[in-house]
């Protein structure tokens, strides 16, 4: 079997940084919003939680107008994330799924936030899964999914949003392999992407990180970066973990994407402004570096990673 040539240089200084906000849940939404400006991001992913955004609070619309003009003030573009822990049920951490037997709160959840997303004019609304509870047989966990994924297509589709779902380790859709077969139960809709973490990737995955980028550039619509280690899923500050980065952003710059690449270190809220500061500044080298990188891998059918 012939391999292809080595792939031009490409430029990754052209993607577009983002900062997930669940990495700033000490700070009033509006501040947060303006340090992230004010360090240079492009943008942000706005997970709708208790204190940034309540989808369930009163006022919603007001709300939802003032951020968006507060983006607009800003020059920041967004993601709508819906990754809230306690949100929906204060004792339950993600509770309920898609995968519950009432799962209806969390398919209101994901219909506000589609409709936040419009209101706004964000570039993805993400999504997932959820673990399966213990009760639930895998079959029954599946079919519960196909059915909410596909009720939120349709109010999707109706608002002109494009929906963005993520593999999650542990979660019943958990790796690329998983996000292809729910994407063909649901009849390949064309506004349902896929949201990749490049941590998970790392985590998980079968290929070299670069590599699962080439295999979902067709549908990818939303990508999230963090650190992390082989097997052990915690996001890491860059640098911490196992990822080569240059690379990476290379392959994302490659497979034409031209969305968010939002920071996802959901846990560093002590340290939010220092912790974003250090973060654009290292994307902003691996960027640089990655411009001279001479080949992007890329799968080739039969060839192992």
């Amino acid at each position: 079997m012939s391999v292809p040539a080595p792939r031009p240089a490409v430029d990754a200084t052209t993607l577009r940084l983002g900062y997930g906000t669940n990495g700033f849940a000490n700070h009033r939404l509006d501040d947060a919003l303006a340090v992230l400006a004010d360090l240079g991001y492009d943008g942000v992913a706005l997970t709708l939680d208790h204190d940034h955004l309540d989808p369930f609070a009163p006022g919603l619309t007001r709300r939802v107008a003032a951020v968006g003009r507060r983006l607009n003030e800003l020059g920041l573009a967004v993601v709508i994330e819906t990754g809230a822990r306690y949100l929906l049920d204060p004792w339950h951490k993600h509770a309920p799924t898609l995968l519950h037997d009432d799962p209806t709160r969390r398919i209101e959840f994901l219909r506000r936030a589609v409709r936040i997303g419009a209101d706004l004019g964000a570039e993805a609304v993400s999504f997932w899964a959820g673990v399966r509870p213990e009760a639930v047989s895998p079959q029954c966990a599946w079919d519960r999914l196909v059915a909410g994924c596909a009720s939120v297509v349709d109010v999707a589709d109706a608002s002109g949003v494009t929906l963005g779902f993520e593999p999650e380790p542990g979660m019943l859709v958990q790796d690329i392999a998983d996000w292809r077969r729910l994407h063909a139960a649901l009849g390949d809709p064309a506004r349902f992407g896929i949201t990749l973490d490049i941590g998970h990737c790392r985590c998980l995955e079968p290929w070299p990180v670069p590599q699962c980028v080439a295999e979902v550039a067709g549908h990818l619509v939303n990508v999230q970066i963090d650190d992390m280690r082989r097997g052990v899923h915690e996001h890491l500050e860059f640098g911490v973990g196992e990822i080569d980065f240059p690379p990476v952003l290379a392959a994302l710059a490659a497979a034409g994407y031209r969305g968010l690449v939002a920071v996802e270190l959901p846990r560093d809220s002590h340290a939010a402004p220092a912790v974003a500061a250090r973060s654009i500044e290292f994307l902003r080298a691996a960027a640089l570096a990655g411009r001279t990188e001479d080949e992007v891998p890329a799968h080739i059918p039969g060839v192992p990673a």
